[in-house]
């Protein structure tokens, strides 16, 4: 991040104030942080998300979620879709438009997991993985690429990792591998065709363990969220992408540790569930 961009943001309490985000997922967890850190500068938040109920073990759904939005002071839309149904990305942006007048930033962070071997993961599982990680990914942006040329400072950000192509994490679980580093062609692909459009895209990764629902519901869950950040920090790394030049910052692969330190943070120990910075365990694919 640059120095200009620094000073502008300082000089501009709420950045992101006015500005529309377009979000997949985002009923709990990472997408939610990053929301109600946007909606805290007074932005509008549209989620599209699945979850209209409440389902075992996993808090939140688009409603709730919509709630807290406007109770952190911004305005929000709450849109049930599936990323993966052409029909109802293109409803969630024409929703979007309809109702703020513009799409300023999109946010791919709807995303399946398995981490199972490739003679145990199921076709099922493997389909879920891709179509929902890379197919919505690629879809949502897609769709949302005219609104985001009439930005002022138009923005992708997909939650996805640095394309490290050391073997190992493809052996350890190829099939999500492969989803995930789909994302991160996306961002990479993208960047490069946009480069003479002023959209910015990038992607943000965490470079430990984030407590969430997925990891507390693992085996041994407790244990390692115990071990992790809160989702506080990739909400405060993402929104210091998102208030940057657009022009400036694109086709980065970012960790949230890296984006926060360019900004001037230099004690993470805030964000720790609990363990000392030395004990927090790393993110896969880093």
């Amino acid at each position: 991040m640059s120095e200009s961009t620094r000073t502008a943001i300082a000089a501009n309490a709420k950045p992101l104030k006015g500005k529309t985000i377009l979000m997949s997922g985002g009923s709990r967890g990472i997408g939610l942080a990053i929301a109600l850190r946007a909606a805290a500068d007074g932005a509008n938040v549209a989620i599209m998300a699945k979850t209209a109920t409440a389902q075992v073990n996993l808090e939140g759904t688009v409603f709730t979620a919509a709630q807290e939005i406007t109770a952190a002071g911004g305005q929000s839309l709450a849109i049930v879709g599936d990323v993966r149904n052409d029909e109802d990305v293109i409803a969630a942006v024409t929703q979007t438009q309809e109702r703020f007048g513009g799409i300023d930033v999109v946010v791919n962070n709807a995303s399946a997991i398995d981490l199972s071997k490739t003679e145990e993961v199921s076709m099922k599982k493997y389909d879920l993985m891709m179509d929902i990680n890379v197919r919505g990914t690629f879809l949502l942006s897609k769709m949302a690429l005219p609104h985001l040329r009439a930005s002022e400072n138009g923005h992708i950000l997909t939650l996805s990792p640095p394309l490290n192509l050391a073997p190992q994490w493809a052996g350890r679980h190829l099939a999500y591998t492969m989803a995930k580093y789909g994302m991160s062609m996306t961002t990479l692909g993208l960047a490069e065709e946009l480069r003479d459009t002023g959209i910015g895209v990038n992607s943000l990764w965490p470079a430990t363990l984030i407590d969430t629902a997925a990891i507390r519901n693992m085996p041994h869950g407790a244990q390692m969220a115990s071990a992790a950040r809160s989702a506080r920090i990739v909400a405060d790394a993402a929104h210091a992408i998102l208030t940057s030049d657009a022009r400036a910052c694109s086709g980065n692969f970012f960790t949230d540790e890296e984006v926060l330190a360019a900004a001037g943070v230099s004690d993470f120990s805030g964000y720790s569930m609990g363990a000392a910075e030395a004990d927090l365990v790393p993110d896969i694919f880093l």
